[in-house]
């Protein structure tokens, strides 16, 4: 059962491959929903530890070094520094985001893989693993392909189908397997490797899983598919030169798995940070009284509730997980979002092309988060979002309340006077909604507390919309100044609750609203805390607002456009820059190529074929005299610009007959990758009629 009343947290969130930038996937999978948990946690007071970083020795970072001709350790050192920028200029607000080459790292790990060994929960078994004799390496799971055997995706990894997501081993793969290194077919060859006897701990693990019937149904489901199939020893060290060294003898060419490493990382990293802080470190994640939380991706379920746990159980000091909120997959207009294919939105992107929306492409990654079923972002529900949402209800009702203030009662929080039914109403609303959101975030509901947070805006506007205080203020200006004090607690409630989700703009709404001048003395309770939220005066009587600037902007068609347009030509550029040359066609004879006459003519007249999108009709002059050839090259030139070229042509090629005109002839063209198409003709000019040869 989940830990009650926990004196402290330790958050983390999934340690991602340094061998890519960020998208929007990994942000709604786990890093926004993260980041605002511990938003909350700390508005209300808590002590959390947010800790995440890089992943630095997986294969994908070997994988990418290869593609961009440069070393690993150049890769980790340049994604990691892009991608802890993008988080923090999108606000996700770790204590610390480090890495896992650190020594730090290193050393830990170390500790812990003897630990584990010189207590005998380790075996050593001697195997058969997939070697490249080509490359003359042992192959990594991720350097194993073939076809899946769920889905029958052809480019399914030794250890995982990115398209269904299911997780693999190189033996369940279908043929053909094929190294990544060579393109070679991969054959068995005998290694030792020490493996942790995950089906000696089945009855442990089970009761670990079965004593949080809190956890989400996605996260139960696949751990209890994994007991039910039966738990299975898997080697915790692997033959890669890339990785953290086996601190064992006669090792040489052996690391730890990513997978017993990586997420050592997060205890690596409540070191260093605590080291940093002053603070000890075991308190978060030796202490009983401590909740750990691992946000992840549904990929990564597995390693977090089955893998992990058995490894901290054989250690014997550490906190188990208290949840594993993971979410399901987000995909992108209609198709799954894909590094491989670049059909993603890159954050970096995101935030230079649309400087100053943080909090849009926050809130709609909040409202659409893949929860408990696969979502999608589309650029249309994003304008939809921004225009209708944030700037049609939240923030109008924030600039209505302002605008007014300034209007009716010259910028500052008016007195509240005598209430009516209607006041007395919306002020015990407003007290609920703080109870209600935190409720939900605890519960790791966003969506819902987000619609709860809107919710409160909404209250904020029908107050406004009932009470009109534009028209009362012709003749009862006490009974206005009571609805602005009223709709101005609204907003202030307004900038403590949504700070979770959009902290930019709670910190613009704190600015409008001057709270930083308020002090506890000046506020009935303490400061601005989530405590107070929902009190119906924390604006003092008197106190001046800041400027008026608007929270939001509208988003113009022109815009998501762009955004769109350059999905797709991504994808495109994408698909040419992969595309391979068409294998050769079978061998023939000389006396086979003798055969055609190739000639080179000149067009003396282009037109379109009526009817056809696809014919030109050409007057080629062959030397004797012109000639007729129809060829369906339309849509790549226009007829005018045709004129006076010379090309080559097939000049003994039967006579054919296509949309009732006769072609005497082919011409010859060039395909460009991109099935663009090139005229073929001399570099000088030459008599027409002239052979090719």
């Amino acid at each position: 059962m989940s830990l009650e009343n926990p004196q402290r947290y330790t958050v983390t969130a999934a340690l991602i491959y340094a061998n890519g930038p960020i998208h929007i996937g990994h942000l709604a999978g786990c890093y926004l929903p993260a980041d605002i948990y511990v938003r909350y946690l700390r508005a209300t007071g808590k002590d959390v530890a947010f800790i995440s970083g890089t992943d630095e020795h997986g294969v994908p970072i070997t994988i990418r070094a290869q593609k961009e001709g440069i070393t690993p350790q150049q890769v980790v050192d340049k994604y990691y520094v892009q991608i802890k920028r993008a988080f923090e200029d999108f606000g996700i607000s770790f204590d610390l985001y480090s890495r896992t080459s650190k020594p730090i790292h290193h050393e830990t790990s170390r500790e812990f893989f003897l630990n584990l060994y010189h207590n005998g929960h380790f075996t050593e078994e001697v195997t058969e693993q997939y070697y490249d004799e080509t490359a003359k390496q042992f192959l990594a799971d991720r350097y194993i392909v073939g076809v899946c055997p769920v889905c029958g995706n052809p480019n399914a990894y030794g250890d995982q189908c990115e398209n269904c997501g299911s997780t693999l081993s190189p033996t369940e793969l279908k043929e053909p397997l094929r190294s990544m290194l060579s393109g070679a077919k991969p054959v068995l060859k005998a290694t030792k490797n020490w493996y942790l006897p995950l089906d000696r701990m089945q009855p442990r693990i089970e009761e670990y899983v079965n004593s949080h019937p809190e956890w989400k149904t996605n996260v139960m489901g696949q751990c209890q598919s994994w007991l039910k199939e039966g738990l299975r020893p898997r080697a915790m060290t692997r033959d890669l030169d890339w990785g953290i060294k086996v601190p064992l003898p006669d090792t040489d060419g052996k690391v730890l798995y990513v997978w017993f490493d990586a997420p050592i990382g997060y205890i690596s990293m409540t070191k260093e940070w605590a080291e940093q802080q002053g603070k000890d470190w075991e308190l978060y994640w030796r202490n009983k009284d401590t909740k750990l939380v691992h946000f992840i991706g549904k990929d990564n379920i597995v390693f977090h509730c089955i893998i992990f746990p058995a490894m901290l159980m054989h250690e014997g000091s550490y906190i188990l997980a208290d949840n594993v909120p993971a979410n399901e997959f987000m995909n992108l207009e209609g198709d799954k979002i894909s590094t491989s294919r670049n059909w993603a939105v890159w954050l970096h992107e995101y935030l230079d092309e649309l400087p100053g929306k943080q909090d849009v492409l926050r809130y709609v990654l909040a409202a659409n988060g893949p929860e408990t079923k696969d979502s999608e972002f589309t650029w249309k529900d994003f304008q939809t979002r921004n225009n209708s949402e944030l700037v049609g209800i939240f923030g109008n009702f924030v600039n209505r309340a302002v605008v007014l203030t300034q209007k009716f009662c010259e910028g500052k929080v008016p007195a509240k006077g005598e209430l009516n039914e209607t006041d007395q109403a919306v002020l015990n609303e407003l007290a609920q909604f703080p109870d209600r959101i935190g409720q939900a975030i605890e519960q790791y509901r966003f969506r819902e507390a987000l619609t709860y947070l809107m919710d409160l805006a909404r209250l904020g506007n029908k107050y406004l919309a009932e009470t009109e205080p534009w028209k009362v203020a012709k003749t009862d200006l006490p009974r206005v100044n009571t609805i602005l004090n009223i709709a101005l607690q609204i907003s202030a409630s307004l900038s403590i609750v949504c700070e979770p989700f959009l902290p930019f703009t709670a910190e613009k709404l704190r600015k409008l609203l001057n709270t930083d001048r308020i002090t506890p003395e000046d506020a009935v309770g303490s400061a601005f805390h989530w405590i107070n939220a929902g009190k119906p005066d924390l604006l003092p009587h008197g106190h001046a607002l800041g400027e008026a600037v608007l929270l939001f902007e509208k988003l113009e068609d022109e815009v998501i456009a762009q955004q769109i347009t350059k999905l797709h030509e991504s994808k495109r550029m994408n698909e040419l820059a992969t595309k391979t040359i068409p294998e050769a066609k079978p061998a023939i004879q000389y006396d086979d190529f003798a055969k055609m006459d190739i000639r080179i003519g000149t067009i003396l007249e282009a037109e379109r074929v009526p009817k056809s999108d696809k014919l030109l009709k050409l007057k080629v002059e062959d030397g004797t005299g012109p000639r007729q050839i129809l060829s369906g090259i339309a849509k790549h030139f226009a007829p005018e610009t045709l004129i006076g070229k010379q090309v080559t042509f097939l000049a003994n090629l039967a006579p054919r007959k296509m949309m009732g005109l006769e072609s005497q002839g082919m011409i010859l063209m060039a395909e460009d990758r991109d099935g663009s198409l090139s005229l073929i003709g001399p570099d000088k000019a030459v008599w027409n009629g002239g052979t090719v040869s």
